[in-house]
């Protein structure tokens, strides 16, 4: 009777361990998709989502739903790139494209990065300003050389780890759309069923809305990071990292679907959260996050301007170093400099000089004054012009079997970034015209 009554309960722990194995391998695989996702959503994401949702209330939620597959087959297919290459994007590109172009978009990708940087770091110095009443500009030199000092002296594994848990400030946005008590049935049908612009500002938000989710500094580090994990696993050169087992793509398939998806759900939850507080209130007038925060005080409580708040400073020491970081990637592939985040500063100086650079620039940007929205207009003109030519290359690589070893992209995955490349190409048009 003993062993009989012991039994289930035997069984029962036996389920648990399994359970629990199951949740601890699925939390270690999540990595470079997470933190690729969760980058997407920096500070001036957030502003262009609150935008959206004051300006055109509900209008445009569905597009947070269509970019969710785009965004996710175009992050798989770069991270394809670096696990079978071993190489991050730019030097895969090497391999089809001419170098002159290469080296033009490098630069093309620091300069939008850059300017970027430097909306982000005002994004996160008026979040603090709305905290303690101190100016802005006094945060925003503390938070860049915070940046750049923990990126140069950090090792990739502890920098990787940072990213991956800052991910979670990301749930104060979820948070702050169940607060303001939506009407599901609604929202439902907004979210499903397109409303397509009727204006030019209208469209001119919907071209904005495709450029911030799927950016071209995105692709650079998503590769890269795959290549970071390599070598951390003691594939330091070339040779080792070349291919990639079935269950390491499927692993990664994994974590770029949840980043990607987290990444949605959070501009839907702004764009939710501002059209039903901003928008239904009359204030259409906002042009930075911090507006939408301020707005948001008296009109969804206290709790959930500081939840806006708060994710507005987490995400921006998400992002910031994955902007910088991605340009110094490109350029030392591009012009074959030491790289990686594991190197010592004496034998990357070159790679960790671009970061750097980076990041000073950007605080300069926001020390002389300049319009945050203007910077990020521009911004958005250069990655708009940037992307579709990127992605174009990227089906060059992803489709080239030598090279991909192989491996390369599905049929499914490349007529899905085929759609989205006609679509930047679309956006890229549209930017100028409205």
């Amino acid at each position: 009777m003993k062993s009989m009554s012991k039994a289930p309960s035997e069984n029962s722990a036996k389920a648990s361990d399994h359970t629990g194995n199951r949740f601890t391998r699925f939390l270690r695989i999540l990595g470079p998709g997470l933190v690729t996702g969760a980058a997407d959503d920096d500070p001036s994401g957030i502003a262009t989502y609150s935008i959206a949702g004051a300006q055109h209330g509900l209008g445009l939620l569905w597009t947070a739903l269509l970019t969710w597959p785009l965004m996710g087959a175009v992050q798989m297919m770069c991270a394809r790139i670096g696990m079978v290459t071993g190489m991050g994007l730019a030097g895969a590109l090497r391999k089809k494209v001419p170098k002159p172009l290469l080296v033009t978009a490098s630069f093309a990708l620091f300069a939008a990065n850059t300017i970027n940087i430097g909306a982000d770091l005002a994004g996160m110095g008026d979040a603090m300003e709305m905290f303690t009443g101190i100016n802005s500009h006094y945060w925003v030199l503390p938070f860049g050389v915070a940046i750049a000092v923990a990126t140069i002296r950090f090792r990739y594994d502890a920098i990787a780890n940072i990213l991956k848990w800052l991910a979670l400030v990301l749930f104060a946005y979820v948070i702050t759309g169940f607060i303001v008590k939506p009407d599901w049935g609604l929202v439902a049908r907004h979210t499903f069923i397109p409303t397509f612009p009727k204006d030019h500002d209208a469209w001119g938000t919907l071209v904005a809305l495709l450029g911030t989710t799927i950016s071209p500094y995105l692709f650079f580090w998503q590769s890269s990071q795959e290549v970071e994990e390599e070598k951390s696993r003691g594939k330091k050169k070339l040779a080792q990292r070349r291919g990639a087992s079935d269950r390491h793509i499927e692993d990664r398939k994994w974590d770029v679907g949840v980043g990607t998806l987290v990444s949605n759900a959070v501009m839907f939850f702004i764009i939710l959260t501002t059209a039903l507080t901003l928008h239904k209130s009359g204030h259409t007038h906002v042009e930075t996050s911090r507006q939408a925060a301020e707005a948001l005080r008296p009109l969804a409580g206290n709790f959930a301007a500081i939840l806006f708040t708060v994710g507005l400073v987490g995400v921006g020491f998400l992002a910031v170093p994955t902007l910088a970081g991605s340009a110094a990637y490109a350029f030392a592939e591009t012009f074959g400099w030491r790289q990686g985040l594991d190197e010592q500063f004496p034998r990357a100086r070159a790679f960790y000089v671009a970061i750097v650079t980076a990041v000073a620039l950007g605080v300069v940007l926001d020390l002389l004054n300049v319009s945050a929205m203007q910077a990020l207009y521009w911004s958005a003109v250069v990655n708009g012009i940037l992307a579709p030519f990127l992605l174009v290359g990227i089906l060059l690589v992803a489709r080239d079997k030598e090279l991909m070893q192989g491996q390369p992209s599905s049929r499914l995955s490349m007529v899905v970034v085929t759609i989205t490349t006609v679509l930047m190409f679309g956006a890229a048009i549209g930017m100028f015209v409205f």
